[in-house]
């Protein structure tokens, strides 16, 4: 008898059946698409920046009138005034995409919205307001730098009378909406995603460079000034990360760019528009930052490091007063 046999319960040999052959592509490809959480998270990311983009490119060609008026409207922008309108219109529509296809991707996930990093309820919250309030703070800081070095100086009035209210609600509420579609876009889904992945800083760091390239496209911008916009990135990450949300960073965003606007400076090489006072910057380029405006200047750096200090230190203080109460209840000295 063959090894092939064998005997059945009355004694007649018999084959056994034949073995199935394994699928060593369907195998290999499960292990490329599917991780221990799912889908993989660069897959996820993939995904979701395949329908965001969709949904905008969408949206403009039939804004636009196809790709024809859709390239005239992209080769005239840079002739066009950063106006506060502007501004609503384009990152309004971009942000409420984002949020759209972070719906669709929390569903398929299994996921809330707020794990993104926008819980609704913390809305305009104490977060934003202080984060709002540093932003402001750090430019000025900034910009004071410059000033004790002869490099800037306010001239005057831009703006008179109602304008001047005018101007200081449209920028607030301008820069409102752009830091909140920068922010989701660039430390929201994407960030929560790869960090699923790779870990919370190398996805932080990958995004920062994903931050600062954005930026890159500013008709005024210039390497130093991309450099920066990567600090920028890296310090709203650890806002973030110490936080639990991005309402803080977004109200930092704000608060910078509407310091910029309201002292009448560049903004990543964007000239100012319908800014409250006329300033001059005056010196070299590594002091004031030149056509890319302070966010170029050495001073920036120093501001951001400074802000990053005063969470890290607070961030500590405020742990030390969770545990202390806790170690005392237990009866610990």
């Amino acid at each position: 008898m063959s090894l092939a046999t064998s005997l059945n319960t009355t004694g007649v040999a018999v084959s056994p059946e034949p073995l199935k052959p394994v699928s060593c592509q369907s195998s290999f490809a499960k292990r490329i698409f599917i991780g221990r959480e799912g889908i993989r998270a660069g897959w996820r990311a993939l995904m979701f920046l395949m329908l965001f983009g969709s949904l905008m490119i969408g949206f403009r060609l039939i804004e636009h009138g196809g790709v024809e008026g859709l390239r005239r409207t992209f080769s005239d922008r840079a002739q066009v005034a950063m106006t506060p309108l502007l501004v609503i219109q384009g990152f309004s529509i971009a942000f409420l995409f984002l949020c759209v296809s972070a719906l669709v991707m929390s569903k398929i996930e299994g996921r809330k919205f707020s794990d993104y990093g926008l819980p609704p309820r913390q809305a305009l919250g104490k977060d934003f307001w202080i984060g709002s309030f540093s932003g402001l703070v750090a430019i000025s800081g900034a910009l004071a730098g410059i000033f004790l070095l002869h490099g800037f100086r306010i001239t005057g009035l831009a703006v008179h009378g109602t304008a001047i209210l005018s101007a200081m609600g449209a920028w607030a509420i301008a820069f409102t909406i752009a830091a909140l579609c920068e922010e989701f876009l660039c430390r929201g889904y994407l960030l929560h995603t790869l960090a699923s992945g790779i870990g919370f800083w190398p996805a932080a760091i990958v995004m920062s460079g994903f931050f600062a390239f954005g930026h890159r496209f500013n008709a005024g911008e210039n390497l130093v000034g991309d450099l920066s916009t990567g600090i920028f990135g890296l310090l709203f990450c650890l806002f973030l990360r110490y936080r639990g949300s991005l309402w803080l960073p977004v109200g930092f965003h704000a608060g910078w760019n509407w310091g910029q606007s309201l002292f009448g400076v560049p903004d990543s090489g964007i000239p100012p528009f319908h800014n409250v006072f006329s300033s001059t910057l005056a010196g070299p380029q590594w002091l004031t930052g030149g056509i890319v405006g302070p966010e170029a200047s050495i001073f920036t750096p120093i501001a951001l490091l400074v802000a990053a200090l005063v969470v890290v230190y607070c961030h500590r203080k405020r742990q030390a007063s969770i545990q202390k109460p806790a170690s005392l209840a237990l009866g610990v000295a």
